[in-house]
């Protein structure tokens, strides 16, 4: 197939060449040169990749295909079903996002996907770099896709010396002019799929690169420092409490606030997380332990240090729920979709208390 190989030293035409043979067999994916995929998988394989690894998307992307398989049925899915089979993949708002988009679909565009940049960014939770994709591998568009594998290669290409994030509108540029015109979807993936498994951070196989003559970070012998990157800048650390609430075989679980961090998910009952660990009013008047040790996650802009409270009602007939709260058995606390960092703290106080043992008071 005839491409558009303008771009210097063949970059295009060494590129799709390398691609063809060895392309990643991914289960979002069509093979090099076959119909492009289904837009759906598409958008939901991009939406589960931001942030997160292809392995630990791979499962997530079944589990959602094989029971949501259209975006028609996604759009009909309960939201609680929705975000506790999303619960481990992290940043949740993108979760929420998911919905609003897939309904969106439904509703205002008969079930079928925009097939243009312009189109696509009008959907929610769609940004610049996902409807590129999208574009350019569902509909065959003309559209420049960049992720961190891609402003990675590109900036060893050019020795790009501008540090990360200012070096971002340079490589976007960089990399408008090196796509071509035709087969734009397989193009936008070889490039994902070279800095994925060749121009990798910190050990690339320049030996095994298709594109290897026309980089000037090899040509400087200093590959791995590209792209610059930007002092670090410590994340803050917030401090908060859990709070384990027991009685009989069951464990309270509440309901976080729809809007802000972990929005709309199951969860533990805590406090508000700040730098200072806040005075906060525990769910229930009764005694309460502080278990030895803490339970530490990370955010993307800040690090969290938790203690966990733990107590035992004799009887829970008594307590005023707070809405959407609930008493889930202890054998169930690990299938629930709690996310991570509560998910750790249920495994912290599970660690250090007798687990085993129900009061028979219990109600």
């Amino acid at each position: 197939m005839r491409v558009d190989s303008s771009a210097p030293s063949g970059h295009v035409r060494r590129l799709l060449d390398w691609y063809d043979v060895n392309a990643r067999t991914l289960p979002w994916r069509s093979p090099p040169g076959t119909p492009p995929p289904d837009p759906y998988c598409v958008w939901l394989s991009e939406i589960m990749l931001q942030q997160t690894t292809v392995a630990s998307v791979k499962g997530y992307f079944e589990l959602f295909t094989t029971r949501w398989p259209t975006v028609a049925a996604l759009a009909a899915a309960d939201d609680a079903d929705v975000m506790q089979a999303w619960a481990g993949l992290g940043y949740y708002a993108r979760a929420r996002n998911l919905l609003a988009c897939a309904r969106s679909v439904v509703a205002d565009h008969g079930g079928r996907f925009p097939d243009t940049v312009a189109g696509l960014r009008q959907l929610p939770g769609v940004g610049p770099y996902t409807a590129a994709a999208v574009a350019a591998i569902a509909f065959g568009a003309h559209a420049t896709v960049v992720d961190g594998n891609v402003e990675r290669v590109v900036a060893r290409l050019y020795a790009v010396e501008t540090p990360m994030p200012a070096a971002k509108p340079t490589l976007h540029a960089l990399a408008a002019e090196l796509t071509p015109t035709q087969r734009c979807g397989d193009y936008a993936q070889a490039m994902m799929d070279l800095g994925a498994t060749i121009c990798t951070p910190r050990s690339p196989d320049c030996a095994a690169c298709p594109v290897a003559t026309s980089c000037a970070a090899l040509k400087l012998q200093t590959p791995t420092r590209f792209p610059v990157k930007a002092a670090k800048v410590a994340r803050p650390t917030r401090q908060g409490t859990i709070y384990w609430l027991r009685a009989g075989d069951a464990v309270l679980v509440t309901l976080r606030p729809p809007r802000g961090l972990l929005g709309g998910m199951r969860a533990l009952p805590s406090d508000d997380w700040a730098t200072v660990r806040p005075a906060h009013a525990p769910p229930a008047d009764t005694t309460w332990q502080l278990l030895p040790g803490s339970v530490r996650h990370v955010f993307t802009h800040f690090e969290l240090e938790l203690v966990v409270m733990a107590a035992t009602l004799n009887d829970r007939r008594n307590l005023d729920l707070p809405e959407g709260a609930l008493w889930v058995a202890l054998a169930e606390i690990d299938r629930i979709g709690l996310p991570t960092v509560f998910a750790k703290a249920a495994r912290h106080a599970l660690a250090h208390l007798n687990t085993d043992r129900v009061d028979e008071k219990a109600a």
